[in-house]
Parts: C-alpha cells; structure tokens; sequence
C-alpha cells in the first residue's frame, strides 16, 4: 500500500519507460529539411525543378540561400505556389550581413514573407575583428528584430569552424549568443562545431530553446589522404554523434526542424540528397 504522496515502483515504471518514447513520437513529428545549397548545381540550372524534385524525395521543408536575395517579388510568388502546390514549405532562408542593414532589411523581410519563412538568418558575418567586432554581429541582429519583430519572422544566426575557434579566452558563437535576444536563434551546424574539437551536445544544452533548427551536416577526419572525408562524407558516415544531438535538440535546443547540408559528397547532387535523408529516416525509425 503506498501513500497518496509516494509512487509506486510500477507507476515509476511505467513514467521511465514512457519519457523516451514520448521523446522519440516527438522527433519523429520534427520535419527535415535541406539546405538547397546542397544542390546548388541543380538551383543554378532550375530553380523551380529542383524544388519540386526535393518535395518529390520526400523533404518537407527547404532553405534557400544567398541568390535568391536577388529574385523579384514576381518569382518569389512563383516559388511560394510550387512549395504550396507540392505540400513543402520554406522556415528559413541564408542570408549576407549585408541583408540585414537598414537598407537591405526591408527586401528581405517582403521575400521572406512571400515565402512563408520564420527565419531570416545571418549566413555569412563577412569579415569579423575581435571579440568587439562579434560583439558588433550581436548588436546587428539585435537591431534587426526590431523590423523583424512585427514583420512575425525572428533572425537567426549560421556558425561555421570560426566561431567555434577560441579569440581571446572566448569562442564568438559564444560572444553572438550572449550579445541578442533569446528569440534569436542559434542556428547549429554540427559538422563545423564537430570538426574545430567542439562538444555539440554541450553546446546545445548550454542554449535551451535557442537551437530551433539543426544543419546536419557530418564530418569525417582524413581528408588530407582521402579527398572523399571532411564534409565529403554522407549524413551519418562521419563522426558526429547523431543520437546525442537529437535527444539533445529536442528534449533542450528547442528544435522545430532539421535540415540535411552535404558540401558535396561522390555522388551526384539529387542523389546525394536523396541518400541522406533515407539515412536519416532509418535512423530516426
């Protein structure tokens, strides 16, 4: 007989079994994504063929990067009608520091909107000195979410090896993080994080609710040999720890979706895509 204010061994039980399982129905509803520079060759030639042989793989979410910056209103529609005509919508897109000026903002924010983003990320920091001039990263988004902010799109930040790299007793990313807003986000790329000797489990759990969105992109070491290592590695061929980022995302990063990145692997583009996300699926099951 237990007491109305103890649990019984069975109850125990029964909530340690279901704690996991209820994590992992939930990263199975967390939709993946691809990061179309990953089929950059294919964008060049068709934009609206590649999206549409994306959504036919089976990818629910895509990300388009830098060039379509540079698309007018007219086609950003046309872009927006095959995503809803084909059930694959746009969360996020990559951007230059330069979009995120007071005078590139704007346009950013109206593409944005046509496609149906959330995220406005900064991409590509440019050129960076010190930790006063991350600081000044930091300052930029900040500034930023006060158009964004109405607009309902959030900003977001892409790290790379740099920013995980020590300056000065301090890494930038960490810089960044401390410097903006809790509703920026941290957008993670593991493989960079991985490659520089970094711990991304840790870095996760040290910024809850900040990693809404995860670029899954692995590395392998040897690439110095083996021109077929480094990044040339498929998801889940490398040594990122998968599993760990996953469980860490969802239970504290606060992921809202994944998205596969490949620099290039030794397939061809659409093929590469399609083999990592039937990785991904299997090792999601």
């Amino acid at each position: 007989m237990t007491s109305h204010g103890s649990v019984s061994r069975r109850s125990f039980l029964a909530a340690a079994t279901a704690a996991p399982l209820a994590l992992a129905a939930a990263g199975k509803n967390i939709p993946i994504g691809i990061e179309l520079y990953s089929v950059r060759d294919e964008m060049t030639k068709d934009t609206l063929s590649t999206v549409r042989a994306i959504a036919k793989m089976g990818y629910q979410v895509v990300e388009f990067y830098g060039p379509y910056y540079a698309w007018t209103p007219e086609f950003a529609k046309d872009v927006r009608k095959l995503m809803d005509d084909t059930g694959i919508r746009c969360n996020s897109t990559h951007n230059d520091a330069k979009n995120f000026r007071p005078e590139g903002l704007q346009k950013a924010i109206d593409l944005n909107k046509t496609l149906g983003a959330k995220y406005v990320v900064m991409a590509s920091s440019g050129r960076v000195e010190g930790l006063d001039g991350w600081k000044g990263v930091g300052d930029t988004l900040t500034q930023a979410m006060e158009k964004l902010r109405p607009a309902g799109l959030r900003a977001g930040y892409h790290n790379h090896q740099l920013e995980f790299k020590l300056l000065d007793g301090k890494r930038p990313i960490e810089v960044i993080a401390a410097n903006t807003p809790k509703d920026v986000m941290l957008q993670f790329d593991v493989g960079t994080c991985v490659e520089v000797g970094n711990d991304p489990v840790a870095w996760i759990k040290a910024n809850p609710g900040r990693i809404k969105c995860c670029h899954l992109k692995d590395w392998a070491p040897g690439m110095e040999t083996d021109k077929e290592k480094g990044y040339r590695v498929l998801f889940g061929e490398g040594v990122a720890p998968w599993k760990k980022v996953f469980t860490a995302a969802e239970k504290t990063g606060g992921v809202e979706f994944y998205l596969i990145e490949q620099e290039g692997s030794r397939y061809p583009s659409l093929e590469t895509a399609q083999r990592c996300l039937a990785t991904y699926k299997k090792m999601r099951a």
